[in-house]
This record gives structure tokens, C-alpha cells and sequence, in this order.
């Protein structure tokens, strides 16, 4: 798979990015526009390169301080019809779906780690969904609110934050699943509190129920579960497969689990709410467990890529300095 990199650097940067780019192994066409950038002023340069070689070159950029005088833009074409481009994939070292552009992967978490009145919405949404379904007993609506549920995306984000040290993006995370599970849990709670005088559901609704038993009764699997699920989660973030997205939503227990606390609780019911909340426990810890194991192998497989095809002593500080910043 080819990237394209579109640079805009200073005037007198453009030489040593062209040069740090035309030396870069898998790169198939730099083009430089000069005086193309009015704002800020200076040179615009493009770049066809193949995945599997973008990070390092990424580094380097980063090592050149281009970020911080210009910008990187990356993008993905459709179509690339080159017999350069194809012989710069053959030459470039690994497979492209296995390349991990950090940069890229860091931004996107960081997107859907936000607390958001959207995030908040569908949260709310799901964790109302999964309550209906606890209710009713039906396993159709548990896995409509798993769908829905938007948890996956700060807990990515977590992951990432504590494998690349970015505690902003840390932050951000748990800010988003602290404020948003309480708060869909209370407004749950709320409308069961609501639904039993108006006779939507019995007291003892929860006395039966054996189709969603597995909420409040946690158990090895439970963690086994979620941590499978979070890391495919990741593979289908790092590979860009969002179809296995939807078939991680489906496998974790999270917001059925938040659901089952707050009906739980209006009902009296509390040592199935304590199991619930201990299955919400493992799903979180299992998901981002297993989500940053996956990034940490990746890093490490990156690295081992890297220092095989770099010189001695070239560039291998750049990812421990921009990781730093």
C-alpha cells in the first residue's frame, strides 16, 4: 500500500527534507513545489512512499523539526498505477498491513477518547438499550447496546496513552469513562426507578432472566473475553479493518454490565449489581490490557525492522525523544 506525504516546510528546509526523503528505503516519487505554501511561506514537497516505510521516515521528519516550522499531512490514495510505486513496496521491508504509523494511530484514538455530548449520548443510548434488553430478557436488545456502546474508543486511547507515555491522551480517557459510565448508569437507574410504579417491569423482574445470567456472573472467561476482544480491537484499528470492529463490540460485556448495576440497584438486588460491577471491572482491564500488549509488540517488532536497515547510530533516538514531547 502506498501513502502520499504532503510537507510544507520553509524555503531553507527544503533541501535536506528532499534529500531525507529521496534516501528513505520504499519511497517511489518526491515532487517539490516551490513557493507553493503562502501561509506560512515556503516550499510544498509530496511524497509516494510505501507504508511499511512511512514511520521511519515520519521520524526523521520529526528529528528535522518539520511538525513544529510546517506541517505532515498523510493521506491514503485509492489508486496508485506506478511501476515505481510497486517496486518501492518489493524493496520496503514487511508487510504493509502489519505497518503501524504511530503518528496516525495516536490521532485517532485521541479523537474518540474526547468527552463529548456525543459520546455521552450514545453511551446513554446503549446503557439504556442493554436495561431494556436485562428487563425483558432479551439477548436481541444486550447486543443492540453493545453495538452502540462508544467505550472502545477511549479505552483504545488509554492503551496508547500509557504504551507511547502520552498522559494528556491518558487523561482524556479516563476523564471520558469516568464522567460517561456514572452518568449513563444514573439516568438508567433513574428510569427503572420510573418504569416499576408505572408497571413497565415487576420488582422481581430480575429473578429470572437466565438469558442474561453471564452480566453478573463474572468469571475467568470474562477477562479471557475481553482481552481477546481487545486485541482485535487494536488489529482492526492498526490495520484499518473496521468490519472486525463491529464483531469486538458484540464480544465485551461492558455496557450490558453498567446496565445490569443500575436496574440491580434500584431493585434491591445488590449482590448481582457487585457481580455486575465486577464484570464491568474485568472487560475494562482485560480490553486495555490486551490492546496496549498488542501496540507493545508492534513497537517492538518496529524497532527490530528499523535498526535492521538504519546505519549504526542513525535516527534511533527519534522515537524516544518524540515520545518525550
Amino acid at each position: 500500500m502506498i501513502v502520499q506525504l504532503r510537507l510544507c516546510v520553509p524555503t531553507e528546509m527544503s533541501g535536506a527534507v528532499v534529500k531525507c526523503c529521496t534516501d528513505n528505503t520504499g519511497a517511489a516519487e518526491v515532487a517539490v513545489h516551490k513557493d507553493a505554501s503562502v501561509v506560512p511561506p515556503g516550499d510544498v514537497i509530496t511524497v509516494q512512499i510505501a507504508r511499511e516505510s512511512a514511520e521511519e521516515l515520519i521520524e526523521r521528519l520529526h528529528e528535522l523539526k518539520v511538525p513544529d516550522l510546517g506541517s505532515i499531512s498523510i493521506s491514503s490514495p485509492d489508486l496508485v498505477l506506478s511501476k515505481r510505486a510497486d517496486d518501492a513496496e518489493a524493496a520496503a521491508p514487511g508487510e504493509s498491513a502489519d505497518a503501524v504509523i504511530w503518528d496516525e494511530v495516536s490521532r485517532q484514538t485521541g479523537e474518540d477518547s474526547k468527552l463529548t455530548w456525543s459520546f455521552l449520548a450514545f453511551l446513554v443510548i446503549a446503557t439504556q438499550l442493554a436495561a431494556i434488553g436485562i428487563v425483558t430478557d432479551s439477548t436481541i436488545a444486550i447486543v443492540g447496546a453493545m453495538v452502540v456502546g462508544p467505550e472502545f474508543g477511549p479505552l483504545a486511547a488509554l492503551a496508547v496513552g500509557l504504551v507511547e507515555r502520552k498522559w494528556r491522551l491518558v487523561r482524556g480517557s479516563l476523564l471520558a469513562l469516568s464522567v460517561g459510565f456514572p452518568l449513563s448508569m444514573l439516568v438508567t437507574a433513574v428510569a427503572a426507578w420510573l418504569s416499576v410504579p408505572l408497571g413497565l417491569f415487576p420488582e422481581d423482574t430480575l429473578e429470572g432472566g437466565s438469558a442474561v445470567e453471564f452480566i453478573y456472573h463474572p468469571g475467568p472467561y470474562s477477562l479471557i473475553v475481553a482481552a481477546l476482544a481487545g486485541a482485535a480491537g487494536m488489529l482492526s484499528m492498526i490495520s484499518h479493518r473496521s468490519s472486525a470492529l463491529v464483531g469486538v463490540f458484540i464480544s465485551v460485556t461492558t455496557v450490558p454490565a453498567a446496565g445490569y448495576v443500575a436496574v440491580a440497584l434500584v431493585l434491591g438486588e445488590y449482590s448481582k449489581a457487585a457481580g455486575s460491577a465486577m464484570q464491568l471491572a474485568l472487560n475494562l482491564v482485560g480490553i486495555v490490557s490486551a490492546a496496549a500488549a498488542v501496540l507493545l509488540f508492534y513497537r517492538l517488532i518496529g524497532k527490530r525492522v528499523s535498526l535492521s536497515r538504519r546505519p549504526s547510530g542513525s535516527g534511533r533516538r527519534s522515537v524516544a525523544n518524540r515520545r518525550a514531547r
